[in-house]
């Protein structure tokens, strides 16, 4: 099971919409904003949402890891299947991009060049015509791309490397695991990783300290003024580049946020995280628009708690990584409308009872599905069990 479906079984919350609008059924892992104000986020339960019409995009077969803004329109996404898709206004992509050999883990796009990167190791160009250029100099994941104002195209990774394309010259070599980087008006990149520190690698070289935590996201305004930084700690911090100096500390959820935008007239901060709320901020106070308020998850057994990571209760429920488990006693595996299985539970060879249920929570999902997406878990207490079938049993009544 990979890293990305491990961290579905996290417990995620509801937030009111004048604050955020409730979204995925999973963390928000990646976010972008349109020169129009479009934003479109991407989540571990593998769907893209665009704002704010809220238009849900299900297409990839995996988590995605990352969503940009095309530079002539629409959106490119990317994740855990390997595969990128380009979205204009339609329910599918216009044009898929494959060639990766492990989950893609960045994006970027310069004039009408694409560029990707991700687990295999490989840094690769998408020219409009052509084939495929691939870059190979990194020793593990490549985790962050980021175009320069003149086209050169930069890249960091786990290796804790910055290194240049088309040469591969390492820029920088900080020793430790990079996971983001942006590239600012004035041609200095931004990078950030596993110390919590920022690296402004350029003209006047600097090391920010912007958190004790791990650094996951990082976003500047049009005009390079201000920076933030989201860490796996919860924090994001705002910065003012030409002075070095903290302007907020954004007070959030205390969960990790993997994901952030400013509006175009950088006067909105959005962001994204493990509670799968996109959240508006105020640029200059640092506060959210809105109150934030969290409405209470209904008294369910312990058992149901990771399920509810991925799943809802409710007929025809929001978005998630599983489909709803209304009514799920009596149903073949396999045969909600509008959600797209695994090719496993697509066979639909099994009814959903007490039995069949306690048998997939005894020797879990893996076993008894091999080729399933659901996140490995077992309910080892017979009591715990018994309780979880009991509430499944009521909620299909």
């Amino acid at each position: 099971m990979s890293a990305m479906r491990a961290l579905l079984v996290l417990l995620l919350l509801a937030l009111p919409a004048q604050a955020q609008a409730p979204l995925h059924g999973g963390p928000i892992r990646a976010l972008a904003v349109a020169a129009d104000g479009t934003i479109a986020t991407g989540g571990f339960d593998q769907s893209v949402i665009l704002w704010p019409a809220r238009t849900i995009l299900r297409w990839h077969e995996g988590a995605v890891a990352a969503v940009i803004a095309l530079p002539a329109g629409g959106f490119a996404s990317a994740g855990e299947d390997a595969r990128i898709a380009l979205w204009q206004t339609g329910p599918v992509p216009i044009h898929v991009l494959e060639g990766h050999t492990a989950p893609i883990a960045a994006l970027a796009a310069h004039g009408d060049i694409l560029a990707s990167a991700g687990w295999d190791a490989t840094v690769r160009l998408w020219p409009p015509s052509g084939e495929t250029r691939v870059f190979t100099g990194h020793t593990g994941p490549v985790t962050a791309l980021a175009f320069l104002p003149d086209g050169t195209l930069a890249s960091a990774g786990y290796d804790g490397t910055i290194r240049l394309w088309p040469t591969g010259q390492i820029l920088a070599d900080t020793g430790l695991p990079l996971n983001a980087l942006i590239a600012l008006p004035d041609g200095t990149l931004a990078a950030g990783g596993a110390d919590g520190a920022i690296r402004l690698l350029g003209r006047d070289p600097r090391t920010l300290p912007a958190s004790a935590r791990p650094i996951a996201a990082l976003a500047a305004t049009r005009d390079g003024a201000t920076l933030a930084a989201a860490s796996l700690g919860g924090a994001v911090t705002l910065w003012s580049l030409a002075e070095g100096r903290l302007i907020h500390t954004l007070d959030g959820p205390g969960l990790p946020v993997w994901s952030l935008g400013f509006a175009p007239d950088g006067a909105t901060l959005w962001t994204g995280g493990a509670d799968r709320q996109l959240r508006r901020w105020d640029v200059a106070t640092g506060r959210g628009f809105g109150p934030f308020t969290e409405t209470p998850d209904a008294p369910h057994p312990a058992a149901f708690r990771a399920c509810s990571a991925c799943h809802t209760l409710t007929p025809g429920g929001p978005a998630m990584a599983g489909p709803t488990l209304a009514g799920i006693l009596g149903r073949r595996m396999g045969t909600l409308p509008g959600y797209r299985y695994s090719e496993r539970l697509a066979r639909g060879d099994t009814t959903w009872t007490r039995e069949t249920i306690a048998d997939l929570f005894t020797r879990g999902p893996e076993t008894v599905l091999p080729g399933t997406r659901m996140p490995e878990q077992v309910v080892s207490d017979p009591e715990d069990l018994a309780a979880l079938l009991d509430y499944l049993e009521a909620a299909s009544r």
